[in-house]
């Protein structure tokens, strides 16, 4: 029975799951990256276990944030909950039911209106299988012990103990198969559709400003439009992709201006983020998102600005002495995979799930990848991209400590 016991526990340890990196299910807390009022934050809307019950909302700051006004609303009914909340002062709103709700935060003259279903687990529905099956098998096991102790033969101890040991095999093989057998719903849940199309079509973009021509050191609105590829609806069912419902990066021409930020969601299909550039010029725009039922996806666009040069309004963002970066090998080859570490000034912080954040873009514009670092321990990064031809990269490395976020710029060449 030990040597079962055993290898049940073996086989439960070597077959279970790995937990699904972008899925948002019950029991898990949903964080979001957010750009608002000049500051970068996470939201962090905890998990809920009971309905009626407490919705808590926490706020991480980067490396602080405002208070942020909130506004929680139920789709269902239009029943309406405030608070606020700001870092190490968390919010306790009240939810009613689950289902889709709607958060609007607020800062700074901003706001973003954040789509979020409460979720409320009702189990496996294979529950009742395995503990009744471990309960039987040990009401039949002391069972098997005391008809032992009072039957010379042992016969009647024998069948009993068999029988346990089949209940406690179904139970522990249950448990086993668990993560392969169908679930049931969370309460709240968006119901599954009934077409049988796979994936959904990939998304348009339009990204304009707001004024259509931004002068250097003004503050303007940069503004993404989402449209659905194949009916040309706004797009309005982005998934949390690296704790964010898209990340843009923006960067002038030259490289010179780099900006990685998360824009805000003001209507279905609608990113904005406020931005502020220091110089003329041509921008670039990429956005990282991914679409519920589709994969990943980049869209690019560009702006241009006007004016003469200012000052830099946060000369901060990038800090080329804020990392000693080294390339192996020093000339990479293009289309092999070359290691990039960095040495930080300060032991970084998880930030947007990651402890750090690479990102790369051609000389040309044409190409952008981002990569991440997976927990090099102590203060240091280590990355690992394949430049895809011969060429000049820029790029940059991005970390965060308790002082803030910091972006080490650098170049790479590859030869040809």
């Amino acid at each position: 029975m030990i040597r079962l016991l055993f290898l049940v526990g073996l086989l439960v340890v070597m077959l279970a799951s790995p937990a699904a990196a972008h899925d948002v299910k019950a029991g898990a807390d949903l964080r979001i990256a957010q750009t608002i009022a000049g500051a970068e934050l996470t939201l962090v809307i905890k998990a809920t276990t009971r309905v009626p019950g407490p919705l808590r909302v926490e706020v991480i700051g980067f490396p602080s944030a405002p208070t942020l006004d909130l506004r929680l609303r139920s789709v269902t009914d239009g029943r309406v909950v405030t608070g606020a909340v700001a870092p190490g002062r968390p919010a306790q709103l009240r939810v009613e039911e689950t289902g889709p709700h709607e958060l609007t935060v607020g800062a700074g003259g901003e706001s973003a209106v954040i789509p979020f279903r409460v979720l409320v687990d009702r189990g496996s529905g294979w529950e009742f299988l395995i503990y009744g099956g471990l309960f039987v098998a040990g009401l039949l096991l002391v069972g098997g012990l005391l008809t032992g102790a009072f039957n010379r033969r042992g016969r009647s101890a024998f069948v009993v103990t068999a029988v346990a040991s089949v209940g406690l095999a179904v139970a522990a093989l249950i448990v086993i198969l668990d993560p392969w057998l169908p679930a049931r719903s969370p309460d709240g849940a968006e119901p599954r559709p009934t077409d049988t199309m796979i994936g959904r079509p990939y998304v348009q973009r339009v990204v304009t400003t707001l004024p259509a021509t931004p002068a250097a050191g003004q503050e303007f609105v940069a503004r993404v439009e989402l449209f659905d590829g194949s009916t040309g609806r706004p797009v309005d069912d982005l998934t949390i992709h690296h704790e964010a419902m898209a990340h843009l990066v923006v960067t002038s021409e030259d490289g010179r201006y780099f900006r990685h930020v998360h824009p805000l969601r003001t209507a279905p299909g609608r990113l904005e983020v406020r931005l502020r550039a220091d110089r003329p010029g041509r921008y670039l725009t990429y956005v990282e998102l991914e679409r519920t039922d589709s994969g990943g996806q980049l869209l690019t666009g560009s702006f241009t600005v006007t004016g003469s040069p200012t000052a830099s309004p946060d000369p901060a963002v990038q800090d080329a002495a804020a990392g000693t970066v080294t390339v192996t090998p020093a000339a990479p080859q293009a289309g092999r995979a070359a290691t990039v570490e960095v040495a930080t000034s300060g032991t970084p912080r998880p930030w947007l799930g990651m402890a750090g954040h690479l990102i790369v873009r051609g000389a040309d514009g044409e190409f952008l990848g981002h990569v991440h670092e997976m927990g090099t321990p102590g203060n240091r990064l280590r990355f690992t991209f394949s430049f895809p031809a011969p060429g000049r990269y820029l790029a940059w490395a991005q970390y965060a400590t308790d002082r803030g976020i910091t972006t080490v710029p650098f170049t790479v060449e590859v030869p040809r």
